[in-house]
């Protein structure tokens, strides 16, 4: 059997499969199905600084190969995570990432700074949040506010540090260029497409909050063109996602040029999903003559 063992920013993983955040939650509901050491890592539910409720319902519904979702980061906050779920979490034998959300500069300083002081293995900040301090106008999507939080955070950050890129931007490969200039040691991307569906009945949206974040296999081409242009941009490590659902994805994204992956919407579909991905992979590469997944990373021949 092929090493499907990868290494992003120094840290090693045991296979290049990550559990998305938001789609996983904090893991214990999947670990009654298997051992979360099945995973190379799990990207948990995104916390704030405080508790969040989260938006009200409805707040996600099926689409054509996908979901949208505006759930709204419900989440118990980053003391109760740190204080009740951590412990658990490590002691299931996989990487654990840190997924932060905020809406200044001051809260996400401040999640890195607590939970640079925890044995999170990594910290993912996911920028497309609203920065209240500049009218509402997400941190992600330009480059200026990417490089400025990027920069902000990096700051009180010990923990190797993932920014997570938004796909609602003109041009990502510059934005990701300003996270890695500003102090990001790798990129998670890409984060849910904004989209809306409408009730032709009522005249009503079908999400609360009108539009929501799509995910699931409609994204999955345009994950792919992203990855390949940042992978052509950057030199940090990219970890790939979006409508990942197959080891065929799986191979297909590491070839446009991530090193790791992160799989989400699938798992409310095929919670063994990850198991399956992992199988296919191997079996690729026995195929095919490689001894490591990181052969995999970066071969594409363009046209």
């Amino acid at each position: 059997m092929a090493d499907l063992s990868v290494k992003i920013a120094g840290v090693e993983f045991s296979n290049p499969l990550i559990a998305a955040s938001g789609t996983f939650g904090f893991g214990k509901e999947y670990g009654e199905f298997y051992p979360l050491s099945k995973l190379g890592g799990i990207s948990c539910k995104g916390i704030t600084l405080k508790r969040r409720d989260g938006n009200p319902p409805p707040r996600i519904a099926e689409t054509p190969s996908g979901i949208l979702n505006a759930v709204g980061l419900q989440n118990p906050g980053v003391d109760v995570f740190i204080n009740d779920d951590l412990p658990w979490l490590k002691q299931q034998n996989t990487r654990v990432i840190a997924n932060i959300a905020g809406n200044t500069p001051e809260e996400y300083c401040e999640m890195a700074e607590k939970l640079s002081s925890t044995d999170v293995d990594m910290i993912e900040m996911n920028i497309s949040c609203p920065n209240v301090k500049s009218g509402g106008v997400q941190f992600g999507t330009s480059c200026e506010s990417v490089g400025s939080i990027t920069s902000a955070v990096r700051k009180h950050c010990t923990k190797p540090l993932i920014v997570k890129l938004s796909p609602n931007v003109t041009d990502i490969a510059e934005i990701a260029k300003s996270a890695e200039a500003n102090g990001a040691d790798a990129i998670s991307m890409i984060n849910t497409l904004t989209g809306m569906r409408i009730d032709i009945n009522t005249k009503r949206p079908i999400i609360r909050n009108n539009t929501g974040g799509m995910s699931g296999p409609a994204v999955f081409p345009v994950a792919v063109r992203m990855v390949w242009q940042v992978s052509n941009a950057v030199k940090i490590p990219i970890i790939g996602m979006g409508g990942i659902s197959t080891w065929q994805d799986a191979v297909e994204m590491m070839i446009a040029g991530a090193s790791a992956l992160q799989i989400g919407t699938v798992f409310f579909s095929d919670p063994y999903a990850p198991i399956k991905i992992a199988e296919g992979i191997n079996e690729y590469l026995d195929k095919n003559g490689m001894k490591s997944v990181t052969e995999l990373t970066g071969t594409i021949k363009p046209w």
